[in-house]
């Protein structure tokens, strides 16, 4: 039974993270194959997210919010899309 519980609450903590981590909730895709193709970048995207929480000893958000400010750094020094502002 305890083992049950265990990989029970596993599912739990991936469904949850994938929904936070990748905002796969967000989806509108109607198409089957769309929808199909999407999850499995989400899932992906988590695994990814999931090896990199395992090799710098952090939390999965921890490692999201780093990727995120990094990136956000390096736009904020040399934008990759230009604003024209009319």
């Amino acid at each position: 039974m305890r083992q049950v519980c265990s990989t029970r609450w596993k599912l739990e903590e991936f469904h949850r993270d994938t929904k936070q981590l990748t905002g796969i909730e967000k989806c509108q895709c109607c198409l089957p194959r769309i929808v199909r193709n999407y999850i499995t970048c989400a899932v992906l995207v988590w695994v990814y997210l999931m090896e990199k929480a395992y090799e710098t000893e952090q939390t999965l958000y921890q490692v999201k919010d780093g990727m995120f400010s990094d990136f956000l750094r390096q736009q904020l020094k040399s934008p990759t899309l230009k604003m024209d502002i009319a």
